[in-house]
């Protein structure tokens, strides 16, 4: 197991686009089984049952008004890597007004044809068959909370990404990411025990070297203009199908993020321009 003790490097990407191209065809593959509960994706279903009162509550507590029965009222989401429109949907019932995009279009032509089957929920969410930078221009500054939930371990170049999801948030809008580290238990239980042995989710879905570290995503988001609020370890249960809170990162978690107000960004905006001119100067 040594073998896995070595640290993968992301050296700067040059590339313009943070899909990567062999990512979609797995997900292709399986896009009309989002909704089968027992099915491929079974543990995003259950994952609900934390992720959603996860987002919830840390708005709430950022929050002094909200309506009883429509929590998120008036916040608007976008839900990055929407697939099929999992977290989409509990998301646009708790009020929000949810933008799901994927670059799957047949996971959008799902996530479209099941929030049809519901008046309230065609009204709240709309989806698009897009990546996270082809929305940057129209979108910039556009949206409280962005939610990337399982997909950071999909991107090609994660730096941009974060870049990305800075552009489209408003100024100390939140960033809501799940994911899973990459350590020596993750390569066991994520790929050889959950793919191969038991079958959880379908062989080929995880690259272990894709898998990213909190200490390196901590750094990425700091680097790029949030503040790290909250990072904590998450456990599935295979037996029981179910989620629960842990302190250890070593397999699943979640961070959030909060994106630093105008005067923060202008102010590190002086400093960098301050330290550029001192430096010419020495």
């Amino acid at each position: 197991l040594s073998l896995f003790r070595f640290t993968v490097k992301r050296p700067f990407s040059t590339s313009h686009s943070s899909v990567d191209s062999n990512e979609i065809k797995k997900f292709q593959l399986l896009a009309h089984k989002w909704w089968d509960e027992e099915g491929e994706y079974a543990a995003l279903h259950s994952m609900n049952d934390i992720r959603v009162p996860f987002i919830r509550d840390t708005l709430l507590s950022m929050s002094t008004n909200y309506h009883l029965g429509n929590p998120l009222s008036g916040i608007k989401i976008l839900d990055v890597g929407c697939g099929g429109g999992l977290l989409s949907e509990p998301l646009g019932r708790l009020g929000a007004s949810v933008t799901g995009i994927d670059p799957v279009e047949d996971n959008i032509r799902t996530a479209d044809q099941h929030k049809s089957f519901d008046p309230v929920l065609a009204k709240r969410i709309q989806y698009k068959s897009s990546s996270l930078e082809e929305i940057v221009e129209e979108s910039m500054e556009t949206f409280d909370v962005i939610v990337a939930s399982e997909v950071v371990e999909h991107v090609a170049d994660l730096e941009m990404f974060i870049k990305c999801c800075s552009q489209v948030l408003k100024p100390e809008g939140s960033l809501f990411i799940t994911t899973i580290n990459r350590t020596q238990l993750s390569y066991v239980l994520g790929i050889v025990v959950a793919e191969k042995i038991m079958g959880i989710v379908p062989e080929g879905t995880h690259e272990w070297e894709k898998f990213v570290p909190p200490e390196e995503l901590e750094h990425l988001l700091e680097s790029n203009g949030f503040s790290v609020k909250t990072v904590s370890g998450m456990l599935y249960n295979p037996l029981s199908g179910s989620w629960s809170w842990t302190q250890s990162t070593s397999l699943n978690y979640a961070v959030h993020a909060v994106k630093s107000g105008a005067q923060a960004q202008s102010h590190t905006t002086d400093t960098q321009q301050h330290s550029a001119t001192a430096g010419t100067a020495g």
